[in-house]
């Protein structure tokens, strides 16, 4: 069984924590210690036959996904990159035609979900397992627990037992037990339908009636059962991924597909490309605390609440507070005599709103694309494949970072042509390369890469390098880099 991750959402609706290039699921949302991507890695370990997982990822993010990767498994596995988002049916092909060859077992699992209880999770594997060697698209119906209006449903035929016989689900007098699992008439059931989000009055028809669940986006099949599924239901699709694979180059970590060949392929979800049209899709129940944390109301769902129906995360005081939601990121948050709100503190920005509006927040995070500001793309601290840096304090012609080298990092050997740079170093040695010369400095010494001057920076210690960076020019944008040498493979 291959794990494959889908880690390819922007997460807007839970800005300004989750930002186009620092999306939800490489946040610490749930657990402190464990980002959404990596709880979803730990899932399934443990769990038999379970191989390296397969990360299907945008370019953007490729360094984020490895350096996470690494951290909780010995073999990340391979991190598969899309040159542009074509929805979830072709990113899953590109995965099922890379495990053609073995026709491995796929489960299929967004990187942004909670699952709360692993173990009822894993039975419901042991009860997909049978459905999905037979040949069948296995889907995973999350039990609803209330008459939600976020989530699209899945309905199902219960009106009797069923089994898998001679590859067919046929309808069967008792109820069977499979190994390691609960009984059978917990599933899997025959998909008679998928439907869209519904209104509150919807919602609750589908609840009591007992024949709806919510659709969780896993899914698990062979490789050849979805690309028999592609090839008969969407066609167009399968062509134009096995052109992109065909195309395929491997660069360090990462596999990258034909570009040209992708773009071509048009966008569709795995439910409107094969799910809502094949006759072999099965639904698995499970009931194991799912939520796609996909709005601040659904985090503070599941981040246990207090007594008096709050959640606060970081340094927060409160008085007279009630079913609020409070994340403080880097400063204090005081609150006081407030009810049903969620404030959402980062370094550069503060969200306020009515919890019952979460829906709403895509709108602020449109007119910030609109207006081309930052706050839509990126936090003040950004990642990079060797550390870190945060603008600290900026002006016109001067700029100012706290720069972070993790140990044994080292930055592209590159040139500014419209700005120059002073370094003072604060925590831990940095070597530096400037126009040929190498030298070593120290906490408190300092030096100055004129503009034009060909510079490298490095950490050759076993501390993180901090320094601050005085940028004085023209022009201080990100772009005014010139290349010449990069470990990581960027142009």
């Amino acid at each position: 069984m291959i794990p494959v991750i889908l880690s390819g959402g922007s997460g807007t609706r839970l800005w300004p924590l989750s930002r186009a290039l620092y999306p939800k699921q490489f946040l610490p949302l749930v657990r402190e210690d464990r980002t959404l991507l990596q709880s979803t890695v730990e899932r399934i370990r443990g769990y038999p036959g379970v191989g390296a997982p397969l990360v299907v990822c945008n370019e953007a993010h490729r360094f984020l996904v490895a350096e996470q990767l690494r951290t909780v498994s010995e073999d990340p596995g391979t991190i598969l990159l899309e040159p542009v988002g074509r929805n979830t049916a072709p990113a899953v092909a590109l995965a099922a035609l890379s495990q053609a060859e073995s026709d491995a077992m796929l489960l299929v699992m967004p990187a942004d979900h909670v699952i709360r209880d692993v173990e009822d999770f894993h039975k419901a594997l042991s009860v997909g397992l049978e459905p999905a060697r037979a040949g069948m698209l296995v889907t995973f119906g999350v039990v609803p627990a209330s008459a939600h209006t976020g989530y699209g449903y899945i309905r199902v035929d219960k009106s009797g037992q069923w089994s898998v016989v001679s590859g067919q689900l046929l309808k069967s007098d008792g109820p069977r037990t499979i190994d390691n699992g609960p009984p059978s008439n917990h599933g899997p059931y025959p998909v008679a339908g998928f439907v869209e989000k519904p209104d509150a009055a919807t919602a609750g028809r589908y609840l009591a009636s007992g024949d709806y669940f919510w659709n969780s986006g896993m899914f698990l099949f062979r490789a050849s059962a979805y690309l028999e599924a592609l090839e008969r239901h969407a066609p167009d699709i399968l062509e134009a991924c096995r052109e992109a694979l065909a195309g395929q180059e491997r660069d360090r970590d990462f596999l990258r597909v034909d570009e040209e060949a992708f773009a071509r392929c048009r966008a569709d979800s795995i439910d409107y490309a094969v799910m809502e049209k094949t006759d072999r899709a099965v639904v698995v129940p499970l009931d194991a605390g799912w939520s796609d944390v996909g709005s601040w109301s659904a985090l503070r769902e599941a981040g246990g609440q207090d007594a008096a129906g709050n959640v606060f995360h970081g340094d927060v005081l409160a008085e007279g507070v009630r079913n609020t939601f409070v994340h403080a990121g880097r400063r204090l948050v005081a609150a006081v005599g407030v009810e049903d709100l969620i404030i959402v503190e980062t370094g550069d920005a503060l969200l306020v709103m009515d919890k019952s509006r979460t829906e709403d927040v895509k709108r602020i995070v449109d007119r910030l694309r609109e207006a081309d500001r930052e706050e839509a793309l990126d936090h003040r601290c950004v990642a990079r494949p060797w550390g870190t840096y945060e603008c600290i304090d900026s002006a016109e012609r001067f700029r100012v970072k706290r720069i972070t080298v993790k140990p044994g990092a080292r930055l592209s050997l590159q040139l500014h042509h419209h700005r120059a740079e002073h370094w003072v170093v604060v925590r831990g040695t940095a070597r530096i390369t400037r126009d040929g010369e190498v030298f070593m400095l120290s906490e408190n010494e300092s030096t100055f890469i004129p503009i034009g001057v060909k510079h490298r920076l490095e950490n050759p210690g076993r501390i993180p390098l901090e320094l601050i960076e005085v940028q004085s020019g023209a022009y201080l944008g990100e772009d005014d880099i010139v290349r010449f040498e990069d470990a990581y493979g960027r142009s």
